[in-house]
C-alpha cells in the first residue's frame, strides 16, 4: 500500500489560489518552488497530514498550459509516494500500464517523479514520487 503524497491542482493565478486556500481552508505554505524542466511554478500547502500542490505554468508551451487551456483549472493529478520508483515503473509497465515517463525525472522537494497515463488509470493522471531521505 502506497500513501498519497499529494493532490495536484492546476491553477491560473497561483498567488490568488494560495490566499484562497489559506483563508478558506486554513492551509499553511510548506514549500514554494519553480521546476524549470517542467515549466511550472508550484506551492505545496499543508493541511493536517495532507499536501495540496497548486501548479501554474511558467511558459505558454508547458504541458500544464495545454492542460489548463483544454480542461481549465482543477484537479490535475494524484501522487503516490513509493520507496523505489524505478521498480514500481517496471512493475506497472509489466502489467500493461501506459507510462508517460519510462524513467524518473527530477521533481519538487528534490524528489524523483514519473507519471502514469490516464488511459491506464480510469481517466486520472497518476504521479509517483520517491522522496530522497
Amino acid at each position: 500500500m502506497f500513501p498519497i503524497d499529494h493532490i495536484g491542482i492546476a491553477v491560473n493565478n497561483l498567488a490568488a489560489e494560495i490566499e484562497n486556500y489559506k483563508k478558506n481552508f486554513n492551509c499553511e505554505v510548506d514549500l514554494e518552488e519553480e521546476v524549470p524542466s517542467q515549466k511550472v511554478k508550484l506551492v505545496f500547502l499543508r493541511t493536517g497530514n495532507t499536501l495540496i500542490e497548486l501548479l501554474t505554468p511558467t511558459s505558454p508551451d508547458a504541458t500544464l498550459a495545454k492542460f489548463l487551456a483544454t480542461k481549465g483549472p482543477g484537479l490535475h493529478h494524484i501522487c503516490f509516494r513509493v520507496p523505489d520508483i524505478k521498480a514500481e515503473l517496471a512493475r506497472l509497465k509489466s502489467i500493461g500500464h501506459k507510462l508517460i515517463d519510462e524513467t524518473p525525472r527530477p521533481g519538487a522537494h528534490h524528489s524523483l517523479i514519473a507519471f502514469i497515463h490516464p488511459k491506464s488509470t480510469g481517466g486520472t493522471l497518476i504521479e509517483l514520487c520517491e522522496r530522497k531521505a
